[in-house]
């Protein structure tokens, strides 16, 4: 897995070795990356469910100041550390070994700029993190990456906007 775009374009991460990650592929995270890319310079963001830590690491490389990654997995944790090794950013983050929804739960308000979450397909996962989002804006942008056939929460005041990628779709909140 490659990094697309920023100071560390090209660079190579490595994936934990766990069969229940799914990486973002690079088209996908290359869209939804550039739908976001005037939000990212600058800001502190979180990565939920963050796996490789690829959409972080991604964001940090296109200027982002901080990121806190939330995993719940050793292997993950640890494909964070040695890629945050590997690419020079270990004083730009923090990890977080916790459940997502729980350490969702526990965020206080408008908490970072952008929030992206890669939760597991169709395990409910997603339209959770997005209601609890909805009920407590941890972020000012809340982008959750989901199977095409999972429903997520509507919200006229918030967006809501699907972009879809073969099976793949995001769906980008933003708070009033």
């Amino acid at each position: 897995m490659r990094i697309i775009a920023g100071a560390w374009r090209g660079r190579t991460i490595k994936a934990p070795r766990d069969n229940r990650v799914r990486p973002t592929g690079d088209r996908a995270r290359e869209a939804w990356m550039s739908i976001l890319q005037h939000n990212v310079p600058g800001a502190r963001v979180v990565d939920f469910f963050a796996g490789s830590g690829a959409l972080g690491f991604e964001a940090l490389s296109r200027g982002a100041v901080h990121c806190d990654f939330v995993e719940l997995t050793s292997a993950g944790v640890r494909a964070i550390h040695e890629n945050a090794d590997t690419l020079g950013a270990t004083s730009r983050i923090t990890v977080h070994r916790a459940d997502a929804l729980r350490f969702a739960e526990k965020c206080d308000r408008a908490t970072w700029a952008l929030a992206f979450a890669d939760p597991p397909y169709n395990l409910g996962l997603a339209p959770r993190i997005v209601s609890l989002w909805l009920a407590n804006p941890f972020a000012r942008i809340l982008s959750v990456e989901h199977d095409v056939h999972e429903t997520l929460p509507a919200d006229l005041n918030n967006g809501g906007e699907t972009r879809t990628y073969g099976g793949t779709a995001v769906t980008i909140y933003r708070a009033e």
